[in-house]
């Protein structure tokens, strides 16, 4: 039974993931963290960001609202602190990167590509809690600047680069041809739906920042819908990320034309859904009689 795929210049075991910002070097007491595709970790920014305001995470009948707003330490942070925990998994680790405008995004690119450790990159050009100061409230919602940001990042590193775009847009080809066209190796969708949620007592929204990003399992016919879209406007691997919460999701990513998934939200139900992922998807091929998860890629029947 063969699991393995390739993203980029990235040989996988299997294509179960964790999504970033979901995950913590601490799962590894709970599950051995080698038996993972890849990790990707929290989005890191040049320098510390103190995120938004609180509250900043919140239960609606539809899924998880969150509005972090990027928080982290910065990239020596990172690459002094957070990086050594993970020195000796035996898995991919892909770092995911914001930046104001391409020339943050270049150089967080450069300075991570001396890092052994650093396996890939992801370029979160649509978190959909902070403005990016190019002139678009998203990098992700200008096709002209997410082709610019990759083709930067691109003649910065030899470094995988996989770019993980926004949902919040009225046609995803645009965008996913934009990546494909500034060097992108491979594209990640979706990132959160924006969305808002009000306390009926206090008249207030549950947010500090207002508005954040929904996730969970309502948001996943959507995110199969952009996956599906995407798959036929380029020749690039897609990763499948939105409310994939057991095997059975992300077989029909896979199906859809995802060649990896990305597990969130699922991490905060069941920390083990991951590697219970790897398990049914495994289990999954055998009663199918499918020999290689590859041939789930975009299998999908029509008619």
């Amino acid at each position: 039974m063969n699991l393995g795929v390739k993203i980029g210049k990235l040989k996988l075991k299997n294509p179960v993931m964790v999504a970033s910002g979901t995950w913590g070097a601490e799962y590894g007491e709970l599950y051995d963290i080698n038996k993972l595709g890849a990790i990707v970790l929290k989005t890191i920014t040049l320098e510390e960001r103190t995120g938004n305001p609180s509250p900043r995470v919140c239960e609606t009948a539809s899924g998880m609202l969150n509005s972090i707003g990027l928080e982290n330490k910065g990239v020596e942070d990172f690459i002094n602190n957070k990086l050594p925990k993970l020195r000796g998994a035996k898995t991919h680790v892909i770092a995911s990167i914001a930046g104001s405008g391409k020339n943050e995004f270049k150089e967080l690119a450069r300075r991570l590509s001396r890092c052994e450790r650093v396996n890939a990159l992801e370029l979160n050009l649509s978190c959909p809690n902070i403005s990016y100061g190019s002139g678009e409230d998203l990098i992700a919602h200008n096709e002209k600047a997410v082709y610019e940001v990759v083709k930067a990042v691109k003649r910065s590193t030899g470094l995988t680069i996989i770019t993980k775009l926004s949902p919040n847009v009225t046609d995803i080809k645009v965008f996913a041809k934009a990546a494909e066209a500034g060097g992108s190796d491979a594209i990640a969708l979706t990132n959160t739906f924006i969305g808002m949620a009000v306390d009926i007592n206090t008249k207030k929204p549950m947010l500090g920042n207002v508005t954040g990003g929904l996730s969970g399992p309502a948001v996943k016919p959507l995110s199969l819908r952009a996956v599906w879209e995407a798959s036929k406007a380029i020749d690039i691997p897609i990763i499948g990320i939105g409310g994939i919460m057991d095997y059975r999701d992300a077989v029909e990513f896979m199906l859809c034309g995802a060649s990896a998934i990305q597990v969130g939200t699922a991490n905060f139900v069941n920390p083990r859904a991951p590697v219970e992922i790897i398990k049914g998807l495994e289990e999954y091929l055998k009663k199918k009689n499918i020999n290689s998860v590859s041939k789930l890629i975009g299998a999908v029947k029509l008619g």
